[in-house]
C-alpha cells in the first residue's frame, strides 16, 4: 500500500509533520538533498533563492546559507548536522532564531522513496507563532513540492556536456541567447534558417521555432523555460513540436527522448565568456536514453557548427 502524502499540524503539539512519496530511488532523493550543487536549487518556499556558503556536511558540521526572498528580504539560517545516517535519517538543529530541529527520513518503497519531515519547536505556542506569523507550515509543503519537481526534471543517465569559450564579454554573450532578434540569427546547426512563432523568455515561457535545414528537413523546436538567474544561467525543457506547440516524435527517430533538460551557464574572465551546456533526457524511457546516449558523439558535431555561428555573429555585431 502506497504511503499517502500529508501535512499534519496537531493542536497542542511542537511538531509539524509532512510525508511525500516521492517517484525517485532513495540515494537519489538523499543525494539531493544533501549536495549544496542540488540543494541550492529547491530549498525553501516558492519564489525563494539561495546562497550557501558553507555545507560540511557531517556529524557536527555547519550548513550556513542566505535565502533570497521574492520580495528582495534575505534571511539567514544557520543549521548543524546533528546526526546522519546515509540514505536514511539527517537531523538538522536550526542555530539562529527561529530556534528548532528538522528530522528528515528516506524510506525505500520500491522504487521509490517515502520522504518524511518533523520540524519539531520548543513548544506548541512557538510552533503555532511560526505558522501563523512565518507560514512555516504552507512554507514546508512548498519546500518539498520545489524538491519533486527538481528530482522530476533532472536528467538521468549519461549527459551531454559541452564547454565553449567566445571572445565577447559575458553580457553580451547572454543578450544574444536570451532576446529573440539575436538568437533567431544564429541557432541551429550550421547551414539551417529558423522562423520564430513564439518567444517569451521568462519561467514557464515558451521559444517556438521552425528549422529549415541545410538537406532540406524541417522541423518544428519547442524550449520551455524552468529557472533564470539574470546574466549567469538558464534552464529549458526542449522538445520537437508542431506547429501549434505540441510536443511530438523527433522526425529521425521513434526513440528519441520526449523532453531534454538544459542547464546554460556563463562566466567571464578577461573580457572572455565560457558558456557550458549540459543536460540530458528527463521522463524517459531506458530505449530512449540509450538513443541519446548514441547521439552524443553527433551533437557534439552539430554544436560545434551552431557555436560558430554564434562566434560568426558575435563578430558581425561588435563591429
Amino acid at each position: 500500500m502506497e504511503t499517502k502524502n500529508e501535512l499534519i499540524v496537531r493542536p497542542g503539539e511542537a511538531e509539524i509533520i509532512a510525508t511525500r512519496l516521492l517517484n525517485a530511488p532513495r540515494e537519489l532523493v538523499f543525494r539531493v538533498f544533501t549536495e549544496p550543487e542540488h540543494i541550492k536549487h529547491w530549498w525553501g518556499p516558492e519564489g525563494f533563492t539561495n546562497t550557501i556558503s558553507k555545507m560540511e556536511f557531517k556529524e557536527g558540521g555547519i550548513w550556513d546559507l542566505v535565502m533570497h526572498g521574492p520580495d528582495g528580504t534575505d534571511y539567514q539560517s544557520i543549521f548543524e548536522f546533528a546526526e546522519i545516517v546515509k540514505n536514511e535519517r539527517i537531523v538538522l538543529k536550526h542555530k539562529n532564531e527561529p530556534i528548532f530541529q528538522i528530522t528528515v527520513t528516506f524510506e525505500k518503497e520500491g522504487n521509490k522513496t517515502k520522504l518524511t519531515f518533523r520540524n519539531r519547536f520548543s513548544t506548541a505556542e512557538s510552533r503555532d507563532m511560526a505558522i501563523k506569523h512565518g507560514g512555516a507550515a504552507e512554507g514546508l509543503k512548498q519546500n518539498i513540492d520545489r524538491m519533486e519537481r527538481y528530482l522530476d526534471e533532472k536528467p538521468s543517465g549519461k549527459e551531454l556536456i559541452i564547454t565553449h569559450e567566445l571572445n565577447a564579454p559575458k553580457a553580451l554573450v547572454y543578450k544574444v541567447w536570451t532576446q529573440k532578434e539575436h538568437l533567431q540569427k544564429w541557432w541551429g546547426p550550421k547551414g539551417s534558417e529558423i522562423s520564430v512563432s513564439k518567444f517569451d523568455f521568462e519561467p514557464g515561457g515558451t521559444f517556438l521555432y521552425s528549422m529549415a535545414g541545410p538537406d532540406g528537413m524541417e522541423m518544428t523546436g519547442l524550449f520551455v523555460y524552468h529557472e533564470i538567474v539574470p546574466g549567469e544561467k538558464f534552464v529549458f525543457v526542449n522538445s520537437f513540436a508542431d506547429k501549434n506547440g505540441h510536443i511530438v516524435r523527433a522526425p529521425f527517430s521513434p526513440t528519441w527522448p520526449l523532453e531534454v533538460y538544459n542547464e546554460v551557464t556563463f562566466t567571464e574572465e578577461n573580457g572572455k565568456t565560457t558558456v557550458v551546456l549540459k543536460g540530458g533526457p528527463i521522463h524517459a524511457t531506458e530505449e530512449e536514453r540509450k538513443t541519446f546516449e548514441a547521439g552524443i558523439a553527433s551533437m557534439n558535431e552539430g554544436f560545434a557548427g551552431t557555436f560558430d555561428q554564434l562566434e560568426n555573429y558575435l563578430l558581425e555585431i561588435k563591429q
